[in-house]
């Protein structure tokens, strides 16, 4: 987007709930989508005389994102209470961090492509610190008023503060995609932004092109998806650069994105630290890690998406765009990588088959690919058949149906569908000729200079084959009766 004669400044407050069996300060179910006020207890309410206990599993899997994100962490912190008054607070205050977190001073690399080429950006952390998240409150129209769920009080959460790196809304995409991978291939939050495990705050400003001092900063709350932050991000943009232009001054504001209306509206003037009075938490212990536990969480890291993403484009000759989408799933870019090993089958075709049908049947069937009965090795094969023309491509379709579903050998389905390629010339020529004796208008049509009369004519001839002629050798024997006519 244009910004005119301004630079927009970017800062995001991503908010991700970790997938812990149980919540942060109590035993209750981390469980998303059971009955209202069922996963609630006296500790996660705030009940007076009620003691909570941290999960160490959310410290572990906080240390774990520290590290993904070269943090420097902090082997002593501690908790705090940050007090503000919400009816989804039942206690008034939220147990937090605040000058000690977890983790701090780090960077995330993320690939960025703006107008058909890739670069890299770093974009720095300014800190990941746990906390719980609140109830929510459901709106009932039926008598004009609200309800309270409180079984999302004390769900774990961790929250990654980014520096105000990011310089368009395309790179600010770029980080939270990158940042939604990371926790994904970390295996610590199941990052399904429809149930709200993944969302953020924005951070937005302007200021003329070549000046070093940030403007003023309004905050953008109710940011519920990426394409939303995207948007927010430029309406807000352009909202302060016609407040300047207009002579006016930019005040520093918490705003409610609506992402229906594609505007954002004011909600109140920005708290700073001090309005939330700050105070360790009397209740917890101080944390303490040793170096041995955070050099052993240090090597339990997996190859992250970014670098995976780079590697994918130089080893397998992917596209920027293919490989990202690879990559944003771990099942994904593991069934390529070993799909790809048996180096008969080309990359880009099996990677074709898993962004296209593959992708298709999980998001209709909500599956998984370890709950069907496909391999990588069968893939492979699958790919390898149809590029060496021992089957069209909508017979590896029927095929691949049937994969799925039942642990069947791929040649004995061929065998039993009669699904085998026909390439032998003298077979096709009898279907060639008599697809070109009743079609003259298309062969006149493609002579006439309208190529498309070409496929046209293929089609006919892979329907008289009942799908079993090789197309490409058909379109080549139709060339040759079209010359000679």
């Amino acid at each position: 987007m244009d910004y005119k004669d301004y630079e927009v400044i970017v800062g995001l407050e991503v908010h991700a709930e970790l997938s812990t069996e149980s919540k942060i300060y109590c035993s209750c179910r981390n469980k998303f989508g059971v009955e209202v006020n069922t996963e609630c207890c006296p500790i996660c309410m705030g009940m007076p005389g009620t003691l909570p206990t941290l999960n160490q599993k959310v410290v572990e899997y906080a240390v774990k994102m520290g590290h993904a994100l070269n943090c420097t962490i902090h082997n002593v912190c501690k908790q705090d209470r940050k007090n503000y008054f919400y009816p989804d607070l039942p206690k008034a205050y939220q147990i937090s961090q605040f000058d000690i977190p977890l983790c701090e001073h780090g960077y995330l690399d993320v690939l960025v492509e703006e107008d058909g080429t890739v670069r890299e950006k770093r974009i720095g952390i300014t800190r990941i610190h746990i906390e719980e998240d609140a109830g929510k409150l459901l709106h009932d129209e039926s008598f004009a008023g609200s309800l309270v769920d409180f079984n999302r009080c004390g769900v774990p959460l961790i929250e990654i503060v980014s520096e105000p790196d990011m310089r368009s809304s395309a790179e600010a995409k770029a980080y939270l995609e990158t940042i939604k991978s990371v926790l994904q291939y970390l295996d610590i939050s199941d990052c399904k932004m429809q149930e709200g495990s993944i969302r953020c705050d924005v951070n937005v400003s302007v200021r003329k092109k070549g000046e070093t001092k940030f403007g003023t900063r309004c905050e953008m709350k109710n940011v519920n998806t990426f394409s939303g932050a995207m948007r927010a991000i430029d309406f807000e943009a352009q909202r302060q650069i016609a407040v300047l232009e207009q002579g006016g001054i930019i005040e520093q504001e918490t705003r409610r994105w609506d992402d229906a209306k594609g505007e954002s509206i004011p909600l109140r003037s920005k708290e700073d630290a001090q309005d939330y009075r700050y105070f360790p938490e009397p209740d917890l212990l101080t944390i303490v890690l040793d170096d041995a536990y955070v050099e052993n969480l240090k090597r339990q890291i997996p190859e992250l998406p970014n670098k995976k993403t780079a590697r994918f484009m130089k080893e397998y000759g992917l596209t920027y765009g293919d490989a990202l989408l690879l990559v944003e799933s771990p099942e994904k870019s593991v069934l390529f990588e070993q799909a790809a090993a048996s180096k008969k089958a080309s990359p880009k075709g099996i990677c074709n088959w898993i962004l296209g049908d593959i992708t298709r049947v999980m998001n209709e069937t909500g599956k998984t690919i370890a709950d069907t009965k496909l391999t990588p090795e069968k893939l492979a094969y699958l790919v390898e058949c149809i590029e060496s023309g021992k089957i069209s491509n909508t017979s590896g379709k029927v095929v691949f149906e049937i994969i799925l579903n039942e642990d069947k050998n791929i040649d004995e389905i061929i065998k039993e569908k009669n699904l085998a390629q026909i390439s032998d010339a003298s077979a096709l020529n009898a279907i060639v000729e008599e697809v070109i004796k009743n079609n003259q208008k298309s062969i006149d049509d493609y002579r006439g200079g309208k190529t498309n009369a070409l496929g046209f004519l293929v089609g006919q001839c892979m329907k008289a084959s009942k799908g079993q002629g090789n197309p490409a050798k058909m379109k080549e024997l139709l060339l040759e009766y079209i010359d000679k006519q």
